[in-house]
């Protein structure tokens, strides 16, 4: 797997100029990857571990002049455009793609996270919308909400960049629009969209529909109970394809179900409920809305890693596609140390420790794969 990543990163054409050059593309990215690996979260982290490590590394790359300095790293990671970044992550996912096999139906959440770090002066921070599969534990492309701009803007931009036909995308409130679903749906996906207070009548009609207890019954229903951190879980799911009488459905492109799910908290003697709804493309299937719904909060969890294991949030790069190109090589991160195996249960964040233990140990397991 490694061998074919780096081939990927080699083809990567260097924006430098060639008399300017003393240290090779490939090597300044590969050991910006394999630092990462390693628990290196900062420029300087990573030039320490490569120093430490330089012997190892020049089993794989060639270091003509040694290891970069930290600011050599930075500057030559900020001149590399995302987009070529996107692409090796691309040709990444297909490699672990073609390792899993094809999944029947895949779910695609999309959904954003500032990396607060990234902040400067008076500039927003870089706002990342990003789309994960939970299935193939990969994200599959990302996209920055510039300033002046928001999520709606953003979203069908990522969209362009994917292929989605037969994949169920999942999102939250913000991207409930009309215009999304129907791009959804021309691009052959389907979609489960939540709803909120901003979609206005539409929100209220779906409220007062299930409000109505002889709907309920009349509506597709599971649920799952769940006992997790001193607390009693129960989700009530409830799908309904009876939509004659919604007055926007011809609005949404492709609409054909509705549903609410109930979640009820028990902890300690008291009891929390709440209540959310969703419009859907999907055929009556309370099953498989129920996978969509539960199946959306798969993105918080990477977002959690990337701030929990990564420590993304702390990072102070503040040139905007370097911020960004750190972003893409740590969700690359991710599905390597998943498959990382150290001969015992952990963390990503307990596999980065043991891979800076042994890196020679486990570099030669990544090359294996």
């Amino acid at each position: 797997m490694m061998k074919e990543l780096f081939a990927e990163i080699e083809r990567i054409n260097d924006p430098r100029q060639a008399y300017k050059t003393k240290h090779k593309l490939i090597d300044i990215v590969v050991i910006v990857l394999i630092g990462m690996l390693a628990n290196a979260d900062t420029w300087e982290e990573i030039q320490i571990f490569a120093v430490s490590r330089q012997t190892l590394l020049r089993k794989y790359l060639d270091l003509p002049h040694g290891i970069p300095s930290h600011d050599t790293l930075q500057r030559v990671m900020a001149l590399i455009h995302p987009e070529v970044m996107r692409q090796i992550q691309t040709a990444f996912n297909q490699m672990l793609s073609q390792e899993e096999g094809e999944a029947l139906k895949k779910l695609i959440n999309i959904d954003g996270k500032t990396m607060r770090g990234s902040a400067v002066n008076e500039k927003r921070p870089l706002h990342v919308v990003s789309a994960w599969c939970k299935e193939d534990g990969v994200c599959f492309g990302q996209t920055v909400v510039h300033e002046k701009e928001n999520e709606i803007v953003a979203i069908p931009e990522l969209l362009k960049t994917l292929t989605i036909k037969g994949s169920i995308i999942t999102l939250d409130a913000m991207g409930t629009q009309t215009k999304i679903a129907e791009q959804i749906i021309k691009q052959k996906g389907d979609y489960v969209l939540a709803l909120k207070e901003n979609q206005g009548n539409l929100y209220k009609d779906v409220v007062l529909y299930f409000e109505d207890e002889e709907f309920q019954t009349k509506a597709a229903y599971t649920q799952t109970i769940e006992k997790a951190r001193s607390q009693l879980e129960k989700r009530q799911y409830y799908q309904s394809d009876d939509l004659s009488w919604l007055p926007d459905r011809q609005k949404w492109k492709g609409l054909k179900s509705i549903g609410m799910v109930v979640k009820t908290i028990e902890k300690k003697g008291q009891i929390k409920k709440e209540k959310r709804y969703y419009i859907s493309s999907l055929p009556l299937d309370v099953e498989s809305m129920a996978k969509a719904v539960r199946g959306h909060w798969a993105i918080e969890s990477m977002h959690w890693q990337l701030d929990v294991t990564f420590r993304e949030d702390s990072n102070t790069t503040l040139d905007k596609n370097a911020a960004l190109n750190l972003n893409i090589l740590r969700k690359m991160c991710l599905p390597l140390l998943k498959r990382l195996d150290i001969g015992m249960r952990a963390s990503l964040k307990g596999k980065r420790f043991a891979f800076c233990s042994d890196p020679v140990k486990y570099i030669e397991q990544f090359m294996q794969m």
